[in-house]
């Protein structure tokens, strides 16, 4: 099971992420580190386990403020080896190759960020490999272009399901969405986005298929510990 911490980053500092609710983020209060600086918490993540890969919410980029185009030089100079996968609300393959441009990146595209399956397939032909789909959903509604949802051959090699309604609520993973898409996902990988709660739930997501969680309050509570995160990795 691969933990992937997210960072949601909004005015330059990184704020607490509830329900999708992006209007009422405020910046975030954690052990992990002394401020909500987005390197200080990075740095913190460094402390707490080796992670694979990151992945950062921009915020700006999303709700169409402009991307902070310094922030993945600044988070790999302090994460090295570290793989970004980075949402910035991108809807167009120009878009898209901004976010490329930095050898460490992963473009994330929401599909609450794209107006049609054509614009998808744009913005995926960039560098199929490093380009993942996010399946965006709120109160069981999927946000974007519904044949990207009811038709698989359109997905990447890998895939997010994104119940914004859970993040950072405390609810649990949407145990039967996820199995619904790991089911219709052949050899793809699913990850899970949105209610991740503790160990047991990585557990229990290991078990219905899904190779890997999103996870921020978890980590920044201890109900995920860097015990468990070393146990769920195999390492």
């Amino acid at each position: 099971m691969d933990v992937i911490p997210v960072i949601d980053v909004a005015h330059g500092q990184v704020v607490r992420a509830v329900k999708g609710e992006r209007s009422a983020y405020r910046p975030i209060e954690t052990p992990i580190a002394a401020s909500s600086d987005p390197v200080d918490l990075a740095r913190g993540l460094a402390k707490l386990f080796t992670f694979r890969r990151l992945y950062l919410a921009d915020l700006d980029g999303i709700e169409g403020r402009g991307r902070d185009k310094h922030l993945v030089q600044a988070l790999s100079h302090v994460l090295p080896g570290v793989e970004i996968w980075i949402d910035a609300g991108t809807g167009s393959r120009g878009a898209a190759r901004a976010v490329l441009a930095a050898p460490v990146s992963t473009l994330v595209v929401g599909s609450e960020s794209v107006e049609t399956a054509r614009v998808w397939g744009d913005i995926a032909a960039e560098a199929p490999g490093r380009t993942i789909l996010s399946l965006d959903f709120r109160h069981d509604e999927f946000m974007g272009p519904e044949t990207l949802l009811t038709d698989s051959s359109l997905w990447p090699s890998r895939v997010i399901v994104m119940t914004l309604d859970r993040v950072g609520a405390n609810a649990g993973p949407d145990f039967q969405k996820l199995t619904d898409i790991v089911s219709r996902a052949g050899a793809r990988r699913v990850y899970a986005a949105g209610g991740v709660r503790n160990r047991e739930d990585l557990d229990a997501l290991r078990k219905i298929g899904v190779k890997g969680a999103l996870v921020s309050s978890a980590l920044h509570s201890g109900k995920i510990s860097a015990g468990d995160l070393k146990e769920v990795a195999g390492r």
